[in-house]
Protein backbone atom coordinates (compact mmCIF):
# COMPACT_ATOMS: atom_id res chain seq x y z
CA UNK A 1 0.00 0.00 0.00
CA UNK A 2 2.92 2.88 0.86
CA UNK A 3 4.17 1.97 -2.35
CA UNK A 4 0.50 2.85 -4.40
CA UNK A 5 1.31 6.15 -1.92
CA UNK A 6 4.26 7.34 -2.67
CA UNK A 7 3.78 10.91 -2.71
CA UNK A 8 2.45 10.80 1.21
CA UNK A 9 4.37 10.83 4.00
CA UNK A 10 2.71 7.50 5.42
CA UNK A 11 4.29 7.79 8.82
CA UNK A 12 3.32 10.95 10.01
CA UNK A 13 -0.07 10.72 8.43
CA UNK A 14 -0.70 7.39 10.55
CA UNK A 15 0.41 9.03 13.64
CA UNK A 16 -1.69 11.90 13.25
CA UNK A 17 -5.03 9.80 11.72
CA UNK A 18 -4.73 6.76 13.91
CA UNK A 19 -2.95 4.15 11.89
CA UNK A 20 -0.08 1.96 11.79
CA UNK A 21 0.68 2.69 7.98
CA UNK A 22 -0.65 -1.18 7.30
CA UNK A 23 -4.09 -1.43 6.01
CA UNK A 24 -6.01 -3.75 8.52
CA UNK A 25 -7.74 -6.64 6.40
CA UNK A 26 -10.73 -7.97 7.36
CA UNK A 27 -10.58 -11.23 5.69
CA UNK A 28 -7.14 -11.47 7.19
CA UNK A 29 -7.87 -11.33 10.78
CA UNK A 30 -8.45 -14.91 12.67
CA UNK A 31 -12.67 -14.80 14.56
CA UNK A 32 -10.96 -13.73 17.91
CA UNK A 33 -9.22 -10.87 16.14
CA UNK A 34 -11.94 -9.87 14.25
CA UNK A 35 -14.15 -9.59 17.56
CA UNK A 36 -11.25 -7.49 19.63
CA UNK A 37 -10.84 -5.24 16.32
CA UNK A 38 -14.30 -4.36 16.32
CA UNK A 39 -14.59 -3.59 19.73
CA UNK A 40 -11.52 -1.38 19.33
CA UNK A 41 -12.21 0.28 16.36
CA UNK A 42 -15.77 0.13 16.00
CA UNK A 43 -15.81 0.97 12.33
CA UNK A 44 -14.98 -0.42 8.80
CA UNK A 45 -15.05 0.62 5.36
CA UNK A 46 -16.95 -1.74 2.94
CA UNK A 47 -15.46 -1.03 -0.93
CA UNK A 48 -18.21 -1.53 -3.57
CA UNK A 49 -16.78 -1.39 -6.88
CA UNK A 50 -18.11 -3.30 -10.26
CA UNK A 51 -16.95 -5.24 -13.16
CA UNK A 52 -18.16 -3.48 -16.11
CA UNK A 53 -16.78 -2.27 -19.69
CA UNK A 54 -14.06 0.26 -19.94
CA UNK A 55 -13.61 0.69 -23.72
CA UNK A 56 -10.69 -1.69 -25.62
CA UNK A 57 -7.97 -0.56 -23.24
CA UNK A 58 -8.33 -1.22 -19.33
CA UNK A 59 -9.69 -4.52 -17.64
CA UNK A 60 -13.27 -5.09 -16.95
CA UNK A 61 -12.63 -4.70 -12.98
CA UNK A 62 -11.61 -1.00 -13.03
CA UNK A 63 -13.80 0.16 -10.89
CA UNK A 64 -12.98 -2.70 -7.96
CA UNK A 65 -9.35 -2.34 -8.45
CA UNK A 66 -9.21 1.75 -7.99
CA UNK A 67 -11.78 1.55 -5.03
CA UNK A 68 -10.16 -1.63 -3.12
CA UNK A 69 -6.61 0.41 -3.59
CA UNK A 70 -8.38 3.84 -2.13
CA UNK A 71 -9.72 2.01 0.90
CA UNK A 72 -6.11 0.32 1.32
CA UNK A 73 -4.87 3.49 1.51
CA UNK A 74 -7.26 5.29 4.37
CA UNK A 75 -7.44 1.97 6.66
CA UNK A 76 -3.37 2.30 6.45
CA UNK A 77 -3.92 5.45 7.30
CA UNK A 78 -6.73 5.55 10.26
CA UNK A 79 -6.40 1.97 11.31
CA UNK A 80 -10.19 1.39 9.99
CA UNK A 81 -10.37 -1.94 9.12
CA UNK A 82 -11.09 -2.85 5.12
CA UNK A 83 -13.47 -5.99 3.86
CA UNK A 84 -12.62 -7.42 0.78
CA UNK A 85 -14.62 -5.18 -1.95
CA UNK A 86 -18.03 -6.13 -3.29
CA UNK A 87 -16.35 -6.34 -6.89
CA UNK A 88 -20.54 -6.68 -9.02
CA UNK A 89 -22.32 -3.62 -9.07
CA UNK A 90 -25.64 -1.65 -10.68
CA UNK A 91 -24.06 -2.19 -14.66
CA UNK A 92 -26.42 -3.07 -16.62
CA UNK A 93 -26.85 0.69 -18.55
CA UNK A 94 -23.37 -0.35 -20.50
CA UNK A 95 -26.03 -2.34 -22.95
CA UNK A 96 -24.48 -4.50 -25.09
CA UNK A 97 -20.47 -3.87 -24.25
CA UNK A 98 -19.23 -8.01 -23.72
CA UNK A 99 -18.23 -8.52 -20.67
CA UNK A 100 -20.15 -6.43 -17.76
CA UNK A 101 -21.60 -8.45 -15.30
CA UNK A 102 -24.20 -6.27 -13.55
CA UNK A 103 -26.80 -6.86 -10.51
CA UNK A 104 -30.22 -5.39 -10.24
CA UNK A 105 -30.23 -2.28 -7.97
CA UNK A 106 -32.66 -4.54 -5.74
CA UNK A 107 -29.81 -7.18 -5.49
CA UNK A 108 -27.24 -4.64 -4.24
CA UNK A 109 -28.95 -3.11 -1.69
CA UNK A 110 -30.19 -6.72 -0.10
CA UNK A 111 -26.20 -7.92 -0.41
CA UNK A 112 -25.18 -4.38 1.59
CA UNK A 113 -27.67 -5.05 3.76
CA UNK A 114 -26.59 -8.64 4.47
CA UNK A 115 -22.88 -7.54 4.56
CA UNK A 116 -23.46 -4.64 7.47
CA UNK A 117 -25.97 -6.99 8.87
CA UNK A 118 -23.35 -9.74 9.26
CA UNK A 119 -20.82 -7.16 10.36
CA UNK A 120 -23.56 -6.06 12.83
CA UNK A 121 -23.43 -8.96 14.57
CA UNK A 122 -19.71 -9.09 14.91
CA UNK A 123 -19.73 -5.67 17.01
CA UNK A 124 -19.29 -3.29 14.28
CA UNK A 125 -21.38 -0.39 14.67
CA UNK A 126 -20.11 2.21 12.03
CA UNK A 127 -19.74 1.46 7.97
CA UNK A 128 -18.31 3.68 5.29
CA UNK A 129 -19.45 2.18 2.26
CA UNK A 130 -17.01 3.76 -0.53
CA UNK A 131 -17.78 3.69 -3.86
CA UNK A 132 -15.93 3.32 -6.62
CA UNK A 133 -19.08 3.31 -9.28
CA UNK A 134 -21.77 5.76 -9.87
CA UNK A 135 -24.25 4.19 -10.97
CA UNK A 136 -24.05 2.10 -7.31
CA UNK A 137 -24.72 5.45 -5.79
CA UNK A 138 -28.63 5.15 -5.83
CA UNK A 139 -28.60 1.59 -4.38
CA UNK A 140 -26.03 2.74 -1.44
CA UNK A 141 -28.09 5.44 -0.93
CA UNK A 142 -31.13 3.16 0.06
CA UNK A 143 -29.25 0.44 1.77
CA UNK A 144 -28.12 3.48 4.05
CA UNK A 145 -31.43 4.77 4.50
CA UNK A 146 -32.79 1.49 5.56
CA UNK A 147 -29.61 0.50 7.68
CA UNK A 148 -29.99 3.45 9.55
CA UNK A 149 -33.92 2.51 10.50
CA UNK A 150 -33.38 -1.28 11.29
CA UNK A 151 -29.72 -0.37 13.71
CA UNK A 152 -30.42 2.58 15.64
CA UNK A 153 -27.08 1.81 17.62
CA UNK A 154 -24.98 2.40 13.99
CA UNK A 155 -23.53 4.67 11.31
CA UNK A 156 -23.62 4.28 7.98
CA UNK A 157 -22.87 6.91 5.30
CA UNK A 158 -22.24 6.23 1.52
CA UNK A 159 -19.63 8.19 -0.13
CA UNK A 160 -17.21 8.05 -3.48
CA UNK A 161 -13.48 7.58 -3.11
CA UNK A 162 -12.95 11.15 -4.82
CA UNK A 163 -16.31 12.46 -2.55
CA UNK A 164 -14.17 14.61 -0.08
CA UNK A 165 -12.55 16.51 -2.42
CA UNK A 166 -14.45 19.14 -4.63
CA UNK A 167 -15.76 17.52 -8.18
CA UNK A 168 -14.14 20.38 -9.69
CA UNK A 169 -10.18 19.32 -8.38
CA UNK A 170 -10.62 15.99 -10.09
CA UNK A 171 -8.90 16.49 -13.34
CA UNK A 172 -10.64 14.25 -15.71
CA UNK A 173 -11.11 15.80 -19.19
CA UNK A 174 -14.32 15.28 -18.49
CA UNK A 175 -17.26 18.05 -19.29
CA UNK A 176 -20.11 16.68 -19.36
CA UNK A 177 -21.89 13.68 -18.30
CA UNK A 178 -23.14 14.94 -14.33
CA UNK A 179 -19.38 14.21 -13.54
CA UNK A 180 -19.49 10.71 -15.23
CA UNK A 181 -15.67 9.92 -15.55
CA UNK A 182 -15.26 6.47 -17.65
CA UNK A 183 -12.77 4.82 -18.60
CA UNK A 184 -11.22 8.43 -18.79
CA UNK A 185 -7.96 10.77 -18.67
CA UNK A 186 -8.27 10.20 -15.12
CA UNK A 187 -9.47 6.63 -14.59
CA UNK A 188 -6.57 5.58 -17.12
CA UNK A 189 -3.93 7.85 -15.32
CA UNK A 190 -4.96 5.97 -11.86
CA UNK A 191 -4.65 2.58 -13.33
CA UNK A 192 -1.35 3.38 -15.04
CA UNK A 193 -0.12 4.27 -11.40
CA UNK A 194 -1.34 0.90 -9.94
CA UNK A 195 -2.39 -1.34 -12.13
CA UNK A 196 0.22 -0.62 -15.79
CA UNK A 197 0.38 -4.14 -16.73
CA UNK A 198 -3.41 -3.85 -17.45
CA UNK A 199 -3.72 -1.06 -19.20
CA UNK A 200 -3.24 -1.51 -23.11
CA UNK A 201 -2.50 2.46 -24.20
CA UNK A 202 -2.01 1.01 -27.76
CA UNK A 203 -5.35 0.73 -27.51
CA UNK A 204 -6.73 3.95 -26.28
CA UNK A 205 -9.52 6.25 -27.64
CA UNK A 206 -11.04 9.06 -26.66
CA UNK A 207 -14.91 9.94 -26.91
CA UNK A 208 -16.11 13.82 -27.20
CA UNK A 209 -18.37 14.30 -24.36
CA UNK A 210 -21.72 16.00 -24.91
CA UNK A 211 -24.32 17.93 -22.82
CA UNK A 212 -27.25 16.30 -22.60
CA UNK A 213 -30.32 16.47 -19.80
CA UNK A 214 -30.97 12.45 -19.63
CA UNK A 215 -28.86 9.76 -18.60
CA UNK A 216 -28.20 6.96 -21.52
CA UNK A 217 -26.77 3.60 -21.33
CA UNK A 218 -23.53 3.77 -22.79
CA UNK A 219 -23.59 1.91 -25.77
CA UNK A 220 -26.51 4.81 -26.89
CA UNK A 221 -24.10 7.40 -26.78
CA UNK A 222 -20.20 6.01 -27.08
CA UNK A 223 -19.39 4.08 -30.01
CA UNK A 224 -15.98 2.28 -27.89
CA UNK A 225 -17.50 2.73 -23.98
CA UNK A 226 -15.43 5.53 -22.94
CA UNK A 227 -16.38 8.90 -21.85
CA UNK A 228 -14.02 11.50 -22.14
CA UNK A 229 -10.98 13.47 -24.04
CA UNK A 230 -7.35 12.95 -24.18
CA UNK A 231 -6.99 9.79 -22.93
CA UNK A 232 -4.13 8.64 -24.91
CA UNK A 233 -2.18 11.34 -22.41
CA UNK A 234 -2.88 9.64 -19.35
CA UNK A 235 -0.06 9.20 -17.51
CA UNK A 236 1.33 7.10 -14.37
CA UNK A 237 2.46 10.70 -12.57
CA UNK A 238 -1.20 12.38 -12.74
CA UNK A 239 -2.35 9.26 -11.64
CA UNK A 240 -0.13 9.12 -9.00
CA UNK A 241 -1.23 12.76 -7.87
CA UNK A 242 -5.01 11.99 -8.38
CA UNK A 243 -4.35 8.53 -6.12
CA UNK A 244 -2.81 10.37 -3.09
CA UNK A 245 -5.25 12.93 -2.93
CA UNK A 246 -8.18 10.14 -2.68
CA UNK A 247 -6.44 8.61 -0.18
CA UNK A 248 -5.39 11.55 1.70
CA UNK A 249 -8.90 13.41 1.65
CA UNK A 250 -11.12 10.47 2.29
CA UNK A 251 -8.79 9.60 5.61
CA UNK A 252 -9.10 12.86 7.07
CA UNK A 253 -12.60 12.59 7.08
CA UNK A 254 -12.77 8.57 7.81
CA UNK A 255 -10.38 9.53 10.68
CA UNK A 256 -12.79 12.21 12.11
CA UNK A 257 -16.20 10.45 11.13
CA UNK A 258 -15.23 8.09 13.85
CA UNK A 259 -14.41 10.55 16.71
CA UNK A 260 -17.87 11.93 15.85
CA UNK A 261 -19.68 12.52 19.01
CA UNK A 262 -22.58 10.17 18.84
CA UNK A 263 -26.48 11.57 19.50
CA UNK A 264 -27.89 10.70 22.96
CA UNK A 265 -29.62 7.50 22.94
CA UNK A 266 -31.95 9.04 25.33
CA UNK A 267 -32.72 11.83 23.05
CA UNK A 268 -36.35 11.86 21.86
CA UNK A 269 -38.19 14.51 19.84
CA UNK A 270 -39.59 17.73 22.17
CA UNK A 271 -37.19 17.00 24.63
CA UNK A 272 -35.64 20.27 26.09
CA UNK A 273 -33.54 19.08 28.87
Amino acid sequence: MTARTSGLDIPALAAELGGTGSAVLWEELTWQEARSTAAERDAVIIPVGAVEQHGPHLPLNVDTLICQAVAQGVSALTGVPVIPPLSFGVSGSHGDFAGTVALRPETLISVVEDVIDSLHASGVRQFVLLNGHIWNNGSLDVSAEKLRVRHRDSRVRALGYVTMYPGPEVDGHVTYGRALMHANYFETSVMLHLHPGLVRMDRATSHVDVDSFWDYRMDQVSETGVWGRDVAEANAEHGAAEFDRCVHTTARAVAAAVREPWPDPAHRPGDTK
